[in-house]
């Protein structure tokens, strides 16, 4: 999670390459942009990481990349837990395509319920999937969850494994855990990604 423009959807698909160059299967859904705009944003992050870590055979990966990857957009229809249960049986039965992590960018934290929050951490679990979701944040919003979780995402907190915010800071963009699962003594990150490529940044 992260307030406008910090960085949430390079930061998922960061996410969905490291499992998807590690041969995992990825579903991908984007609440505001065309598969088109995602899809180039997949090859720009990808690109940087090729440049900065000097990948051999960057070709053949991100042809397996690519193949590995599906492109949802549901822009102008609401998100639903059923749209993604249906969508995960299609894909199953027409596509022969299952992924193992499913990307939901601009999940509507502020208009869910924790009953859509509950059913979603339960479809996860039945088909074995892992989910990663975008809140954004704004700097007023109020934070009374005592691991420091700001609204609309803390009444969602019983339901979600790890929470990551991203907060731009000094030339850089800091990451900060504020849960993992059960884990009561979250360590700090030390981690910061450069505000243009969303890589780890070195210093």
């Amino acid at each position: 999670m992260s307030r406008a423009g910090v960085g949430k959807t390079a930061f998922l698909i960061g996410i969905a390459l490291d499992d998807l160059m590690r041969g995992r299967k990825v579903l991908h859904f984007s609440s505001k942009d065309s598969v088109d705009h995602v899809r180039e944003f997949y090859d720009e992050v990808f690109e940087d990481l090729r440049r900065s870590v000097h990948l051999d055979n960057a070709a053949q990966t991100r042809l397996d990349v690519e193949r590995a990857r599906m492109i949802h957009t549901y822009r102008g229809i609401p998100f639903t837990v059923e749209t993604l249960r249906n969508d995960l049986a299609f894909y199953k039965e027409h596509v022969h395509f299952e992924p193992e992590a499913v990307i939901i960018d601009g999940f509507d934290f502020v208009g869910a319920a924790e009953t859509d929050m509950a059913s979603l951490r339960d479809l996860a679990g039945s088909v074995g999937i892992e989910i990663w979701l975008s809140a954004l944040t704004h700097r007023t919003d109020e934070i009374s969850n005592e691991r420091g979780i700001p609204n609309p995402v803390a009444r969602f907190e019983p339901w979600i494994s790890v929470v990551v915010n991203l907060e731009p800071n000094e030339g850089a963009i800091s990451l900060r855990l504020l849960k993992d699962h059960e884990n009561e003594n979250v360590a700090d990150l030390h981690m910061r990604l450069d505000p243009r490529t969303r890589l780890i940044k070195e210093d």
